[in-house]
């Protein structure tokens, strides 16, 4: 699937399909698959080198980019998922367990779960967690504390879900809590932000020693759309509002949000797999190897000055 403003990449791609379509190429047709393979690359390297925050919000919601599930897959060599928050029930909005890493550290990996098809979606709430989330979340991570293995935590939502249920069950507290004990958790915390970081969904399983970010993702305490709907009482100027909220990797990280910007594949992450499995693990490795020596005390108190510091003019 391309995005509305890759016509010319798709161009291309659709004549590299229809050559690879003949049953039995001949040089001159290797050839010109050869070429207009360089000229497909050219075109991505030169297009997301330029992208502006709207476009980046469009590559950061793109169906096809690698899910909590894809990245548990290819980062880890075990995972025992857990189920439930032990009070109401199992949201599959967030999802998480015991897992080792490929470098055969143990942790806790938890995050929030999109699908990549109507179905899935329906089953994850298109990852917009509940109270139940959250709290299964929370437990996880005590979990995480008593076991003394390090939590990591992937991010990609576009908020937590808002609908009466989830408030009649305490949304607000429960995002809150987590914010509060996070604070305060003693082991690691590595926060990975994958696609979309919206709001209180995101921040909720969001307070780490590290937060990490891929290159087109986005992080902010409200999208685009509800941003302009607010302001300007027209959705139509979500594009308006991205450039103000300054919501992309490079911004966030000027602004000490974030620590980290990992690489994306020329195309995105979604055009690339395993090489974008393979960066966010040796970046993860080196993360973890970084932390893991760190007293308790020290490391409590870097992550509680970390966020406290966050929104200081000077």
């Amino acid at each position: 699937m391309n995005l509305d403003f890759e016509t010319d990449v798709a161009e291309i791609e659709t004549q590299l399909r229809e050559l690879r379509a003949v049953a039995d190429p001949d040089s001159s047709t290797k050839g010109r698959m050869a070429e207009l393979e360089k000229q497909r690359d050219a075109k991505l390297k030169a297009l997301y080198a330029a992208l502006t925050p709207w476009q980046t919000v469009q590559v950061a919601r793109h169906p096809e980019r690698p899910m909590l599930r894809d990245f548990i897959a290819g980062l880890t060599t075990e995972f025992i998922e857990l189920h439930g928050d032990r009070l109401f029930g199992d949201d599959q909005g967030i999802i998480g367990g015991f897992a080792t890493l490929k470098n055969q550290q143990r942790v806790m990996i938890l995050g929030h779960q999109k699908g990549k098809n109507f179905e899935e979606n329906l089953r994850c709430n298109f990852g917009m967690a509940r109270p139940e989330g959250y709290r299964k979340a929370l437990r996880l991570m005590k979990l995480a504390e008593k076991y003394r293995l390090p939590v990591v935590s992937f991010i990609d939502t576009p908020g937590a879900f808002p609908g009466a249920d989830a408030e009649e069950r305490g949304q607000a507290e429960a995002i809150a809590r987590n914010m509060m004990d996070m604070a305060v958790l003693k082991t690691p915390i590595v926060v990975i932000i994958t696609g979309e970081g919206g709001s209180g969904g995101a921040i909720g399983i969001g307070v780490g020693d590290v937060i990490l970010m891929l290159q087109y993702a986005v992080y902010s305490v409200i999208s685009p759309e509800g941003c302009a709907s607010i302001l300007w009482r027209d959705g139509s100027k979500a594009p308006e509002a991205a450039n103000a909220l300054k919501i992309t990797a490079p911004s966030l990280k000027q602004l000490k949000v974030i620590d980290e910007i990992i690489p994306e594949p020329p195309g995105g992450a979604h055009r690339d797999y395993p090489a974008i499995l393979q960066t966010v693990g040796d970046t993860l490795a080196k993360t973890l190897k970084n932390l893991v020596g760190v007293s308790t005390g020290k490391l409590v108190s870097r992550r509680y000055d970390k966020f406290a510091a966050m929104g200081r003019v000077r």
